[in-house]
């Protein structure tokens, strides 16, 4: 099921917005940055649709930090501002679309499903995450240790493969113990948040020279920073 964040107070924007997306699309409305912010914890979506002017702030500082904590998303910008300072503003925070509003139904629609189908485009190429310290294959289920010009596989349990894709997620961002759980055994399982220590440190042990990628935040839970591949360095993968 594909997912869209619709961050807007107009019911008439989201009804054209339910309007423009298929059956096989959920569209998750947020009337408020605060909505916004809860609503993407632990989640993620394909497509972000933020309006400038909300209740309680700016789009702007959403679209900043979404565009930090969920890099490959894209984001529609919605606004009643047709100043072409507004849209460069829209553009340096991270947006990838600006919409001004009044906007044409079928206009909405083709611009929503070209994003869409680009987005699946890309995931479907993104099976491998690479970093200078480690790479991660999610379809074959393969971790890779980078020590220079070595590379050395990790066995990984299935538990702890899945803690470091979720990791792999959600990176630079402060990780809580109880959204692992969720993430990894379940809402209906009940293990105790002890167990996801005791996973993270086996993990940490196999990671080798890359354990310190998995940094603990005492008593709330873990952040994941690997180094990111300059494009130089891309090109020679």
């Amino acid at each position: 099921m594909t997912e869209i964040l619709l961050v807007e107070d107009s019911s008439e924007i989201h009804q054209m917005v339910l309007q423009s997306v298929d059956l096989h699309t959920q569209v998750q409305w947020a009337q408020s940055l605060k909505e916004a912010r809860e609503s993407v914890r632990g989640k993620s979506f394909e497509l972000f649709i933020i309006d400038l002017g909300l209740p309680d702030g700016s789009g702007i500082d959403l679209c900043r930090q979404l565009q930090e904590s969920h890099p490959q998303t894209p984001i529609f910008i919605f606004t009643a501002e047709t100043d072409l300072a507004k849209k460069v503003l829209g553009f340096s925070a991270g947006a990838d679309h600006y919409i001004t509003k009044p906007i044409c139904l079928l206009e909405l629609r083709a611009r929503i499903q070209s994003c869409l189908q680009k987005t699946k485009a890309r995931s479907v190429l993104a099976d491998t995450f690479f970093w200078k310290e480690i790479q991660i294959n999610k379809l074959r289920q393969v971790v890779t240790l980078i020590e220079g010009d070595e590379s050395t596989p990790i066995d990984l349990t299935t538990l702890e493969f899945k803690i470091l894709l979720y990791f792999a997620s959600r990176i630079g961002e402060v990780i809580l113990r109880e959204e692992i759980l969720h993430f990894v055994w379940g809402r209906q399982v009940h293990v105790c948040q002890r167990s996801v220590d005791t996973h993270v440190s086996k993990l940490r042990k196999k990671m080798g020279s890359a354990a310190h990628l998995i940094e603990s935040i005492h008593r709330v839970g873990y952040k994941f920073t690997p180094t990111p591949i300059s494009a130089t360095e891309g090109d020679r993968i």
